[in-house]
């Protein structure tokens, strides 16, 4: 065996530890699933109570087995489970699927008895799915194994589905035979106590029939290695996932807007995004946008024409692929006279094509096929509303024979059957492996998938720059920091961390006196800002710790003394003096140490609208120069720092180029729980781009 999961998707032989002659128990049903999926290789029934099962002969342990055996699979209850396991050591077994349940999902000493197991299997060199799984399916001609106690048997296909639920499974394969999506393979993860997703998806990057992946995951067990299995294999192949858990409160609570912002969801976006993994948000959505990337040609662009029979039906479909990202094609004259030439006069030859009710079965492929030669269209979405006097059948075959014309473009059906097709069509579609859909908006969920993944192969991968830093200096602020005790630096200790890595900020100090304070301006020069350094008090401006634009020394004196008098010397600690910038725009930049994900970095309108409009982008750790770019475009705020109403554009290079020194420090410094800039200054090229705030905080 080539790779060490061919013992769990290719082996040749499989004891079923735990079968039964009843039926309806799991140790029965995977036995008689194994024999009606006509398993090609060697099934051995172990049962010590029986001597046959299923028509084969059954052992009383697996160590009674004469022959070699690939994988077992165990069923048997769990305080059974640790000495069968210890049988399949001695035995030699390659790999386990433990469907038994009662561990780590039951609480501490169902956890410490799977640790147990998972230590004896990895050190005998064994791999395991499970424990608390559903099993395994392979459906390939030379394989044909239902290692699994589903009733659902799933036709064959290129398509590969990792669940980390067992539950969903059986929802799963039932919903792939509705939708006619062939699996090639099927996984239930369990409790991942050793095969994991990661584990899953590196050996389908060489797996010739999985030509599509599909993953149900409800939570990560190292993100930093899927990021890294994901970009590749994602390259090679489409990735369509659901992550569940969207609306559970992700964020703990965090001292900074990073932390408050960057919540377990946003972490899940960032890292899909950055992978080139496609987010759905149910089981449906992955079926619908998978039967778009199954056997169908990939659209060269994101123009779609659209064909009905009804104008409501193309209005829908109009408004759900713009706000997917798609666009209406716009036809050339030659397709518009075209199509005036044989359709009704009421219909309109504009996108949507409107061929009104009274459109023949014949028109539909005329109409298509007029469309599909425009050098404007891409993609062809077919709607067909189905009064009584309109023959689906004969209007479906046209649209086969069109689309077999024009094998270099993507054609999508939608005929609105209801739930029941009692004209058959469906099925002809299916035949014809022609994607069909119930609704306009499925058919624009798929098409926003193809058009996420054609921009995903086509954007070069990015490069991370390693910038010159005094990491010297770092180390000696951040230990002395923990020496004391201390997980909030000082401003000036902030300070010397930023500069360390090339991050800009505006000159300040700490001053105790106003003759410190009138010493920095004399050095540095007016105006100066004079604000409080406070661990209790967030919002300096509301609370009157900030005086702006102090252009001489007496104003400097007396808005010292204001700021003395107004605050107890246990809510501030210092007052700092800085030197006034003038910035354009405020942003934040930030990051935040999540313990599942690791840095996530943020990036947006700073200041006060930082908490009001929440105008924030995030990326993952590492950032590469693409990433950064893609941060401060993807802001609602972009066009802000473009050069708005005749303003200089921002330093877009120079916010970029922090990013990136932010994102170094991250990895450097995993002990920094948050870092935020904010207020961020961005000016024009030239001008003065820096920090004007920051705050660091340690784990």
């Amino acid at each position: 065996m080539r790779n060490s999961l061919d013992c769990i998707f290719r082996p040749r032989s499989i004891a079923v530890i735990g079968a039964s002659k009843t039926r309806g128990k799991i140790g029965h049903e995977i036995v008689h699933n194994l024999v009606t999926a006509e398993f090609d290789g060697k099934v051995f029934p172990i049962n010590p109570k029986a001597d046959v099962i299923h028509s084969i002969k059954a052992y009383p342990s697996v160590e009674d087995v004469p022959d070699d055996i690939d994988m077992a699979v165990i069923t048997v209850p769990k305080r059974f489970a640790l000495e069968v396991v210890k049988q399949c050591v001695r035995k030699k077994v390659k790999g386990l699927v433990v469907i038994t349940a009662g561990f780590k999902e039951t609480g501490e000493v169902g956890a410490a008895l799977e640790r147990e197991i998972t230590d004896l299997v990895r050190s005998s060199g064994m791999r395991m799915v499970g424990p608390n799984c559903m099993g395994v399916i392979n459906t390939d001609p030379d394989v044909r194994m239902n290692a699994s106690f589903t009733r659902t048997y799933p036709h064959h296909g290129k398509t590969a589905f990792i669940s980390q639920s067992g539950a969903l499974g059986e929802a799963i394969l039932d919903y792939s035979v509705e939708t006619g999506i062939g699996l090639s393979k099927f996984m239930s993860l369990g409790n991942r106590a050793d095969v994991t997703s990661n584990d899953t998806m590196e050996y389908l990057k060489d797996d010739p029939n999985a030509e599509l992946v599909l993953l149900y995951l409800e939570s990560f067990g190292n993100p930093r290695n899927f990021s890294r299995i994901a970009r590749s294999l994602s390259r090679l192949k489409p990735i369509i996932a659901v992550k569940s858990g969207r609306t559970k409160a992700g964020a703990r609570a965090a001292s900074s807007h990073t932390g408050a912002m960057a919540g377990v969801d946003i972490a899940v976006d960032a890292l899909f995004e950055q992978c080139g993994v496609l987010r759905v948000n149910t089981i449906e959505e992955v079926f619908d946008m998978a039967k778009a990337f199954v056997g169908q040609p990939r659209p060269a662009g994101p123009r779609v024409a659209i064909l009905t029979n009804g104008g409501g039906p193309g209005i829908l479909a109009t408004d759900a692929l713009s706000a997917r990202g798609l666009e209406m094609a716009d036809f050339t004259e030659e397709t518009r006279k075209q199509l005036t030439a044989f359709l009704s006069e009421d219909a309109a030859v504009g996108n949507p094509v409107d061929m009104t009710g009274s459109g023949a079965p014949d028109d539909f492929g005329k109409a298509l096929d007029v469309v599909l030669q425009d050098p404007g269209v891409d993609t062809a979405v077919v709607i067909v509303v189905m009064p009584a006097f309109l023959d689906a059948k004969a209007v479906a075959r046209s649209v086969i024979e069109t689309r077999a014309k024009h094998p270099d473009k993507l054609v999508l059906t939608c005929f609105m059957t209801g739930a029941e097709d009692e004209t058959g069509v469906l099925g002809i579609l299916r035949d014809a492996n022609i994607p069909i859909y119930t609704y306009p908006e499925s058919a624009a969920i798929a098409l926003s998938g193809l058009e996420r993944y054609r921009r995903w192969l086509a954007r070069p991968e990015g490069e991370m720059p390693q910038f010159d830093a005094d990491k010297a200096v770092a180390v000696s602020v951040l230990e002395k920091a923990r020496l004391d005790g201390r997980k909030l630096l000082t401003v000036a200790e902030s300070q010397q961390i930023l500069e360390a890595y090339g991050i800009e900020i505006a000159a300040s100090a700490a001053v105790e006196s106003e003759e410190e304070a009138v010493a920095f301006a004399k050095e540095h020069g007016y105006p100066v800002v004079l604000k409080i350094v406070s661990g209790t008090i967030s919002h300096k401006t509301d609370r009157g710790g900030m005086a702006l634009d102090i252009r001489d020394e007496g104003s400097l004196r007396e808005e010292f003394r204001k700021m003395r008098k107004s605050f107890s010397k246990e809510d501030v600690e210092a007052i700092l003096v800085q030197e006034m910038v003038e910035g354009e725009i405020e942003t934040v930049i930030g990051m935040n140490y999540d313990p599942t994900f690791g840095p996530l970095i943020m990036f947006g309108l700073g200041g006060i609208y930082v908490e009001v409009l929440k105008d924030v982008a995030f990326k993952m750790y590492p950032l590469t120069d693409l990433d950064a770019g893609d941060m401060i475009r993807s802001i609602k705020g972009y066009v802000l720092l473009t050069g708005y109403r005749g303003k200089e554009p921002a330093d877009i290079d120079k916010i970029k180029e922090t990013l990136l020194r932010v994102s170094q420090l991250a990895g450097d410094f995993p002990q920094i729980q948050s870092l935020e800039m904010n207020p961020f200054l961005v000016a024009g090229v030239g001008g003065c781009t820096c920090a004007v705030d920051a705050r660091v905080i340690l784990a």
